[in-house]
């Protein structure tokens, strides 16, 4: 069953989704040679907990425990990577996934930065994967279909220009979800079409769900490593993981964790984002 939020529920999904905007927006100004990823992570810690929030991320999760309030991927690492003592390096690339729960509502989102001058093909594998994030949130509108978000991933990726000596690899297996009272929820958002997998749920108001599409410079395919968490490409290619929560209003869009609410990306794709009921 898909949780469908009223309108002052969406409310308080709002304030919880503005302390993960806080909690990345630091992660991000804190990224540089030298810096570790447990210090990101401690970083997002003192902000969640200054907002008068707590993790969805340190906690247990299918049986094994995440011991960060952050997820950080470097390089060929996809998603789920756990801080600790790796020291990043000029020309890395981190991806920093992050949630909080604030008032019994979860917020969860990622970011991609790049650590000082990256390659050109690195630059684009960001570039592309947060434009398919949000060519995906611009389908979030009332009665479309959840494979129209799928779709939408997809088809943005595929039209883009190839990598120099690669291609864009959409992660198989990983994807999306709905995120409200917990943190993964129904529906699973595939980031491209599954033949056999039907037209999914309509989007009513009051749908929220994580869009994060992750694509690597290569494979699809991935393994996880020893540590039961960290996942990476098969090939050694580096990969980029985007997200933002969503949730589909009358009036259209609400970016939840995105500080003005999508509008300014939105409006770039032809869509108006819903007001921010906090504002």
């Amino acid at each position: 069953m898909v949780e469908i939020k009223t309108p002052e529920q969406i409310a308080k999904m709002r304030a919880a989704g503005l302390v993960v905007a806080e909690a990345l927006k630091a992660c991000r100004e804190a990224v540089a040679p030298g810096v570790t990823t447990q210090e990101l992570n401690d970083i997002a810690d003192k902000v969640i907990t200054d907002h008068g929030a707590t993790s969805n991320f340190r906690a247990h999760h299918g049986g094994l425990w995440f011991p960060g309030v952050i997820c950080a991927s470097v390089n060929n690492e996809v998603v789920h990577g756990i801080p600790g003592d790796r020291v990043l390096q000029e020309g890395d690339l981190i991806s920093i996934d992050c949630g909080a729960i604030l008032d019994g509502w979860h917020g969860d989102s990622a970011i991609t930065v790049a650590v000082g001058e990256v390659r050109p093909e690195v630059e684009m594998l960001s570039r592309v994967t947060e434009g398919s994030m949000w060519a995906g949130i611009a389908q979030m509108k009332k009665n479309n279909r959840l494979v129209d978000v799928s779709k939408a991933i997809e088809g943005f990726i595929r039209r883009q220009p190839l990598p120099p000596k690669g291609k864009w690899g959409i992660t198989e297996g990983y994807g999306g979800h709905g995120i409200g009272t917990a943190m993964h929820m129904e529906p699973h958002v595939l980031n491209y079409v599954e033949r056999g997998r039907g037209k999914g749920p309509k989007l009513v108001p009051g749908t929220v769900l994580a869009i994060e599409p992750m694509v690597s410079l290569g494979t699809p395919h991935t393994t996880v490593l020893e540590d039961d968490w960290t996942v990476v490409t098969n090939d050694g290619t580096w990969a980029s993981h985007w997200e933002h929560s969503v949730a589909v209003t009358e009036q259209g869009p609400l970016v939840l964790t995105a500080f003005d609410g999508g509008k300014a990306e939105l409006a770039k794709l032809g869509i108006t984002a819903a007001p921010d009921p906090l504002a």
